[in-house]
């Protein structure tokens, strides 16, 4: 791609302003642009003034490369210019300091304390239970959700499946009372026994710490009612111009509307048309593929004509988005920009 002057970018549309959606989620399978498509969006949010915070959830991150600023584990601006804020979660790190019954320790310690000190290493084991990192995730980015710093919350997800599993975190905390149960009846005997040695007091439901637990599932059934509220919230699914990416978002968008969350907008990335069909960018700037002349660039624009018209039959309703392929990786400001006037 020819070097684009930063004259033409500067004269780009912002794309995202005050219009968007206070949430925004990108999902779909891995390696279709979510990460670029969430940081563009982030950035036009930012630079049109509102105080915006980018959320990588994909254990994979890639936001700081796609941004080219060093992001952390909290939330921190990266931007001096403009109110841009940014944030990859780590599924260890929150497993550590989520605190996600209430108490000191995170997850593994607020469990050992749920058991009165009688899990020992039992509580390091659940820790590990299936869905623990994702619900330990999920309560660092439900905390971002509520942060008065920021008026709107672009998060880039994991891929399909992971995200899939957040959605039912409220189903997987169940099985967790279950086998916190189960463990509570394992060591609570003994426990009551050292505590009556030393005269301790009995337990009631008081102690048993699941209070905290239901905090969590309410928490999280909260988050599960902003992604279903359209008005708060825009979930938009990423896809490549390919049969397998369209039957592969078409079960995304039916799994997510089995959680009643809406998907407004369908993003078809990479795709090998001139920038001209799709947004205002001056066409001198780039290199644009050549059908005509080029038998790889004709053949693979067959394909994608394909797939991009059983797009459009599979998602009418859904406002679909299309994001040409760029000769170079999109990285930094000016290509982000470009980025965003797509998806304006």
């Amino acid at each position: 791609m020819d070097e684009l002057e930063v004259e033409a970018v500067d004269s780009l549309d912002p794309g995202v302003g005050a219009g968007t959606a206070e949430y925004v989620l990108y999902g779909g399978k891995g390696g279709v642009g979510k990460t670029t498509m969430a940081a563009a969006t982030a950035l036009a949010s930012a630079n049109a003034g509102t105080s915006t915070l980018v959320v990588s959830t994909d254990p994979a991150h890639s936001l700081s490369d796609t941004l080219g600023a060093e992001i952390p584990s909290r939330p921190a601006q990266i931007r001096e210019d403009a109110p841009l804020w940014a944030v990859e979660i780590d599924p260890d790190d929150a497993l550590s300091q989520a605190g996600m019954f209430g108490q000191e320790g995170g997850f593994a310690g607020g469990l050992d304390a749920l058991l009165g000190g009688a899990a020992g290493d039992s509580a390091d084991d659940a820790a590990m239970m299936p869905g623990a990192d994702e619900a330990a995730a999920m309560q660092l980015l439900l905390e971002y959700l509520d942060d008065e710093r920021f008026d709107r919350v672009v998060v880039d997800t994991a891929p399909t499946g992971h995200t899939l599993r957040l959605l039912e975190l409220p189903e997987v905390l169940d099985s967790m009372v279950g086998r916190l149960v189960q463990m509570r009846e394992r060591f609570g005997g003994m426990l009551d026994g050292v505590k009556g040695m030393f005269g301790g007091g009995g337990d009631g439901a008081e102690d048993d710490g699941f209070g905290d637990l239901d905090a969590v599932k309410e928490r999280v059934e909260r988050l599960r009612g902003v992604l279903t509220d359209p008005a708060r919230t825009d979930f938009r699914v990423v896809m490549v111009p390919e049969e397998m990416s369209v039957v592969e978002s078409e079960r995304l968008v039916s799994r997510l509307d089995e959680f009643g969350v809406p998907v407004g907008t369908v993003v078809v990335n990479r795709v090998m048309e001139p920038l001209a069909d799709v947004t205002d960018v001056p066409t001198e700037a780039f290199v644009a593929p050549d059908p005509e002349h080029c038998d790889f660039c004709s053949r693979r624009w067959a394909v994608q004509q394909g797939a991009l018209a059983d797009a459009q039959d599979l998602f009418r309703g859904h406002d679909v988005k299309r994001v040409p392929l760029l000769a170079e990786e999109v990285r930094g400001e000016r290509s982000l920009r470009v980025v965003a006037s797509c998806l304006d």
